[in-house]
C-alpha cells in the first residue's frame, strides 16, 4: 500500500513569520495527495517539501480568506506549466464561486489543466474512490467555511492461522472475500470463520472555526486529526470573537472524540514559543500529539493490531497503537 501521510506545507495563521509559511496540507492517502488550504507561498512550500505538482489529484478549500487560498494561483500555473494530465476537482464552499474564479485566472498563463470546480453547498459526501470516502461539515467562522473527513470503508483482517486450519489457501481466499462463504470437501467456510473487523482509517481537516456540533462530528474517531489551534487558552475571548479554536478547545475536540494523533496547526504570530501549545493541549489530551512545524511529515498513526485470541497469530510487525480504543463514555454524547 502507497503512503498515508500529511504533508505540512504551512502552519501560520493570518501573516506568515520567519519560521512559519501561510497554510498548506498535502494528505497522500494511497494513489490520491490531497492539497486542503494552500496559501501564499504553498508553491515554494512544495518544492521545499520535495511534492511534486503532478502528486495533487484534488483541492479542498475550507473558506477564501487569504491564509487559506492565496496560493491556489501559483499551484495551478505551477500545475499547467509541468502538463499535469489527470483531472484535479477542486471543492469549496459555494459562497465564495467568485473568488475562486479570480484564483483560478489571477494572471496571464497558458492553462491547460483540468481543473473542475465543485462547489460545496451543504454538508454530506463530496467525492469517493477506492479506498475512501470524502465528507464536509459547515463550520462556525464569520464567512463561511467547511471542514472535511476522509473516511476508508471497514473491511475485514483475513487471520492466517484460522485459514490453516480450515483449509483455505490460494484463490480460494480470494472467492471466500468476494462471496463470503466457501464450500470444500463438504464443509462450509464463513467469511467470519477466518477474518476479523478492520475498521478504516479515517483523517479530519478542521480549520477556522469556533467550537460546534460539526467540529465533533468530524473529529469522531479520527485516527489523524490536523486542527486549529490559533490562540491559547488565555486569549479565548479573542478566539471566539474572530471565529477560532484554542489548543485547550482542539484537545478536549480530540480527547473525547478518540483522537489517536492530533496535529495543532495555524498559530497566531502573537505567541513565539510553540511549546506553550503543546503544554496546554496535553493537559486535556492524552493521546500522540503533533504541534506542527513547516516542511514536517506525520504519518497516519499504523492500523490497530489485531484482537487475536490467545494461541492464534501475532499481529503484522511493526503494527502498533498509539492509545487504546477510547470507550463510548469518553467520546462524549457529541458527533
Amino acid at each position: 500500500m502507497a503512503a498515508r501521510e500529511l504533508v505540512v506545507l504551512g502552519t501560520a495563521s493570518q501573516a506568515p513569520t520567519r519560521e512559519r509559511n501561510h497554510n498548506g496540507y498535502l494528505l497522500r492517502w494511497d494513489g490520491e495527495g490531497l492539497l486542503f488550504d494552500p496559501g501564499e507561498g504553498t508553491q515554494r512550500q512544495m518544492l521545499l517539501a520535495g511534492v511534486p505538482s503532478s502528486a495533487v489529484t484534488r483541492i479542498c478549500l475550507s473558506h477564501f480568506h487569504g491564509d487559506h487560498c492565496l496560493g491556489l494561483p501559483g499551484v495551478v500555473q505551477r500545475m499547467s506549466l509541468d502538463r499535469v494530465p489527470h483531472p484535479v476537482p477542486a471543492h469549496f464552499p459555494a459562497s465564495g464561486a467568485e473568488y475562486f474564479a479570480r484564483l483560478r485566472a489571477a494572471s496571464v498563463f497558458h492553462d491547460v489543466l483540468d481543473l473542475r470546480a465543485e462547489p460545496l453547498t451543504a454538508d454530506g459526501p463530496v467525492a469517493a474512490g477506492p479506498s475512501w470516502a470524502l465528507e464536509a461539515r459547515r463550520l462556525d467562522h464569520p464567512v463561511e467555511a467547511f471542514g472535511y473527513r476522509l473516511v476508508e470503508p471497514d473491511g475485514r483482517r483475513m487471520l492466517a492461522a484460522a485459514l490453516a486450519a480450515a483449509g483455505v489457501a490460494g484463490p480460494d481466499v480470494g472467492r471466500l472475500q468476494r462471496d463470503g462463504v466457501l464450500t470444500r470437501g463438504g464443509r462450509t467456510v464463513r467469511l467470519a470463520d477466518v477474518s476479523e473487523p478492520r475498521p478504516g482509517q479515517r483523517f479530519a481537516f478542521v480549520m477556522d472555526t469556533r467550537l460546534c456540533d460539526a467540529v465533533w462530528q468530524l473529529a469522531d474517531g479520527a485516527d489523524l486529526l490536523v486542527v486549529e489551534s490559533t490562540f491559547l487558552d488565555e486569549d479565548a475571548d479573542l478566539a471566539h470573537a474572530y471565529g477560532h479554536l484554542t489548543a485547550r478547545q482542539a484537545a478536549t475536540v480530540a480527547a473525547e472524540c478518540g483522537v489517536r494523533r492530533l496535529v495543532l496547526t495555524h498559530f497566531s504570530q502573537r505567541y513565539r514559543d510553540p511549546e506553550r501549545f503543546r503544554a496546554e493541549a496535553a493537559a486535556g489530551y492524552d493521546g500522540d500529539l503533533v504541534v506542527a512545524a513547516d516542511l514536517q511529515t506525520v504519518p497516519l498513526p499504523p492500523r490497530r493490531p489485531s484482537l487475536l485470541a490467545e494461541g492464534a497469530l501475532r499481529p503484522d510487525p511493526g503494527v502498533s497503537t498509539l492509545r487504546p480504543e477510547p470507550s463510548d463514555d469518553r467520546r462524549g454524547g457529541r458527533g
